[in-house]
């Protein structure tokens, strides 16, 4: 599977996990096995990232709510780009990968799987982060 593929799986079990409030491993295994994913370093990777997410989940947060428009909370943000915002501050501070490559893809799941106005709003609240 392809790291974009790959990215995504991950997005749709952070999805999953920020709804369900689950970030358990049966939960993530459930999910592994229920989208048949096989491929060994995808699991790893979904596994890895899902856990670091989680450990750094209080950081991540409030680099997403210190960049938030005055009178905006996370609760006023969708679950949707929550996760995207998560997966990709994670990518950016904590797993070393590129940050113009983490910001186009989150950008991307946005496109796909979000309303009109959450690429750009995803892409301005990554780009504050990196600023920092």
């Amino acid at each position: 599977m392809k790291r974009t593929e790959a990215r995504e799986m991950l997005f749709k079990v952070l999805y999953e996990t920020e709804i369900q409030k689950d970030f358990s491993e049966e939960h993530i295994d459930l999910f592994i096995k229920n989208n048949e994913i096989e491929d060994a370093e995808t699991v790893e990777y979904i596994k890895k990232s899902v856990n670091g997410i989680n450990e750094h989940c209080e950081g991540i947060e409030k680099l997403i709510s210190k960049n938030l428009k005055k009178d905006w909370t996370l609760d006023r943000i969708s679950k949707t780009s929550i996760a995207i915002l998560k997966l990709a501050i994670y990518e950016i501070k904590y797993a070393n990968i590129p940050f113009k490559v983490a910001i186009n893809e989150a950008v991307d799941l946005a496109k796909k799987y979000s309303e009109d106005a959450a690429p750009a709003f995803v892409n301005g609240i990554l780009a504050s982060v990196v600023a920092e």
